[in-house]
């Protein structure tokens, strides 16, 4: 049987460690990108970028799949507005989880969100939609990530917490357990946060808060 097509909508670096993901998960086939004008053309390893985003209806004709593949930092406004996008053109967006993550089957992972290589999810805990739980990043027990987050690469989640919709927690973060982190914050690389953050905040301090 062959496997379903795969949109990926998203031409940059992030897109390139999302190709790998899907690769070894071995349940789509990958059938080109979506990327800026400028990129239409170009290649990430063996796949084509084929269009822009305006062309999604269009490409929802066609495939059936897509999945969110641009990085978030600063902002997960993007990310959301290609999200709302691919939604509204009708494509169907699963969720992706790489062979070497473990995600217990008693946690829940909203549609749209990746889980990358060597993530621990681990149980009782939440991932919303169109979040990144990036390599060797850890959620533990009954912690809650809203949609739109992206958990960067070895950040530590400890049991209970609690990260706001569209936030960013840098690599190597450490968050205490039962903090709350509030809606588009943004925690800094190797940062350890003890007590809870306010909504729209930047936290790029050099020591602990």
């Amino acid at each position: 049987m062959s496997k379903p097509n795969l949109i990926l909508v998203g031409a940059g670096g992030h897109a390139r460690a999302c190709i790998d993901v899907v690769e070894q998960e071995g349940i789509f086939n990958i059938a080109g990108l979506i990327g800026l004008a400028e990129e239409v053309g170009s290649k990430h390893f063996d796949y084509e970028v084929i269009a822009t985003d305006a062309e999604m209806p269009a490409l929802a004709k066609q495939y059936q799949f897509a999945l969110i593949t641009m990085g978030q930092i600063l902002t997960a406004e993007n990310r959301i507005r290609l999200f709302a996008q691919a939604q509204a053109a009708g494509f169907t967006i699963p969720t992706v989880i790489a062979p070497t993550a473990y995600v217990s089957s008693h946690s829940i992972i909203g549609r749209g969100t990746i889980v990358m290589l060597g993530a621990v999810i681990n149980a009782g805990a939440q991932v919303g939609k169109n979040c990144i739980i990036n390599s060797n990043s850890l959620i533990e027990h009954d912690a809650q990530v809203e949609n739109h987050c992206h958990i960067s690469t070895g950040a530590i989640l400890n049991g209970n917490t609690s990260i706001g919709t569209g936030s960013f927690i840098g690599s190597g973060a450490v968050i205490k357990e039962g903090v709350s982190i509030g809606a588009n914050s943004l925690v800094g690389m190797g940062l350890m946060v003890r007590h809870n953050v306010d909504n729209n905040t930047k936290y790029l301090g050099l020591t602990s808060i």
